[in-house]
């Protein structure tokens, strides 16, 4: 039996948004996400004794398992994600004492969020807090990803933990999947009289489903027939090589969304009024739509109601098959845009999506004793 310490601190870390870049992660490629305001949070205490618990405000029981020992397979369901970033900071190298570890999160679950990759870079952070070891927040993107991929079992990249980590106010995070570089980009709406509302369709969706792992099989098919490395490496003239239509028009998502986020870059760096970016919103979205298939009725309806409505961009954001929508939009159009998506979804006599506001926000870290 456990003997429970006073707990030793309180971590957290946030789920994201990507601005654009889906799908490029596992590519090789370039992806544009932001920290959100929400929050994992976890209170975490060393324990001497011989298991470790974990147990969540959102979910009902207790889970135990032994922390040095604990091996992918032996904890399944919501518990695997904490059980799993424990794992995978022992096989860092780092030491894992016995732990308790109380959750509690309002990242949106299902939404497209992040909400996984919020409690394991919230697990990492504290796990290092408790050690006492310096981990770099790159190191400990890794660190997380690896359990949601080795030990949970979804077939995820590493952009999530990496803006969970990176994660700024008044910064998007742009990120280099190839080698894991970081440059933070000014992005801050209301300061240009916008605002970046977040719509979630209330569609969920699920990243370790089938359709998923299709979609990344079929970017490497797609790069095995063009002979490079990854799709980061094709260009669109390369992409008639590819005899296949329906892996030619996956491999034309991921390399024009390469572009996009580069022109977003370009543009937001450069000091653009972030209205300029809108067109590219919307190209990510047909994309999606149209050569990646990955949209749903509920999401589709809601970025055209949104355009509608006056937003001067809009797109589905996240792995796909439901999940949220972003829409750019004038402070003074909040308000239509927000009625629009509401009327098209009660039209259709759909659950009414939840509307919140963007804003990038801090990355993981402990909260103040």
């Amino acid at each position: 039996m456990s003997t429970e310490a006073a707990p030793s601190g309180v971590w957290f870390a946030p789920g994201r948004v990507n601005l654009i870049g889906e799908h490029t992660d596992y590519n090789d490629g370039f992806v544009l996400p932001f920290a959100l305001p929400h929050r994992a949070v976890v209170t975490a205490s060393a324990v001497s004794g011989g298991s470790s618990r974990v147990r969540s405000a959102q979910q009902d029981g207790v889970v135990e398992f032994r922390a040095a020992t604990v091996a992918p397979g032996e904890v399944t369901g919501w518990a695997a994600y904490l059980a799993g970033t424990c794992w995978a900071f022992r096989e860092a190298g780092f030491p894992v004492g016995e732990v308790d570890l109380r959750l509690d999160s309002d990242v949106p679950v299902g939404a497209g969020l992040s909400s996984s990759a919020a409690v394991e870079c919230a697990v990492g952070v504290a796990l290092a807090g408790l050690a006492g070891v310096p981990v770099d927040p790159t190191g400990l993107a890794r660190i997380a990803r690896r359990a949601e991929n080795a030990f949970v079992g979804a077939p995820t990249g590493g952009m999530d933990q990496m803006a969970s980590m990176h994660g700024r106010p008044g910064r998007l995070v742009f990120l280099d999947t190839r080698d894991d570089t970081v440059e933070l980009v000014p992005f801050d709406p209301p300061a240009h009289g916008l605002e970046l509302l977040v719509i979630d369709s209330r569609a969920p969706h699920a990243h370790a489903d089938g359709e998923y792992g299709a979609r990344r099989a079929d970017c490497e098919a797609a790069a095995a027939a063009l002979g490079v490395p990854a799709l980061r490496d094709a260009r669109p003239a390369d992409l008639p090589r590819i005899a296949d239509e329906r892996i030619r028009r996956r491999a034309r998502h991921v390399v024009t969304e390469n572009e996009r986020v580069l022109q977003v870059v370009a543009l937001l760096s450069g000091g653009a009024d972030p209205r300029e970016i809108g067109q590219l919103l919307d190209a990510s979205h047909a994309s999606m739509r149209d050569d990646f298939e990955i949209t749903v009725p509920h999401v589709d309806v809601a970025v055209a109601a949104a355009r509608a409505g006056g937003a001067v961009g809009a797109r589905m954001t996240g792995g796909g098959f439901g999940g949220c929508v972003i829409a750019l939009c004038d402070t003074g159009r909040v308000g239509a845009v927000t009625a629009a998506v509401r009327a098209a979804y009660a039209e259709r006599g759909w659950t009414a999506p939840v509307v919140f506001p963007g804003r990038p926000s801090e990355g993981a870290g402990r909260l103040p004793d």
